[in-house]
């Protein structure tokens, strides 16, 4: 198994320090857009962990029959930051596939606008497979202490 768990890439660690990612309209890289992150999921023969820093097609998952899954898989939308004491987080509605026929162990949350920087991978804990129905991605309460990405 190739997953081992969630993480928060290193490399967005030190670019978010740098200003890289932009989650919400940003005016400080002198852009009053925000970018695009995607999610994109993978099989168990993966090899996502930290250490990941870009998007990659290597073992993305494949569909077994139709067209629901595409390479680079799904724009998240509804991008939204907030904080509560000395946590801040970041959030996105969840993302889903209809008509899907596939097998995902887990995913990648990637910003396409920067050059496919990785931000976190997502372990499923096991396979999840759809069989020609909707695959959800059902992101966790958009809160300090549950949020799918938080800094504290």
């Amino acid at each position: 198994m190739a997953f081992t768990g969630n993480f928060m890439a290193t490399s967005f660690k030190l670019e978010i320090l740098s200003g890289i990612h932009a989650f919400n309209t940003s005016v400080v890289r002198g852009s009053t857009a925000a970018d695009s992150f995607k999610i994109a999921l993978y099989t168990s023969s993966a090899s996502l962990t930290a250490a990941t820093t870009v998007y990659s097609a290597t073992n993305e998952t494949t569909n077994t029959t139709g067209s629901a899954y595409t390479a680079g898989g799904n724009t998240l939308t509804s991008p939204t930051t907030s904080s509560s004491g000395t946590t801040a987080w970041a959030d996105f509605a969840d993302s889903s596939w209809s008509t899907a026929s596939f097998t995902a162990r887990g995913a990648l949350i990637y910003n396409s606008t920067q050059s496919n920087k990785a931000v976190v991978v997502l372990d499923f804990g096991a396979d999840k497979t759809a069989s020609a129905g909707t695959f959800t991605v059902v992101f966790p309460t958009a809160d300090a202490s549950n949020a799918i990405i938080r800094i504290a």
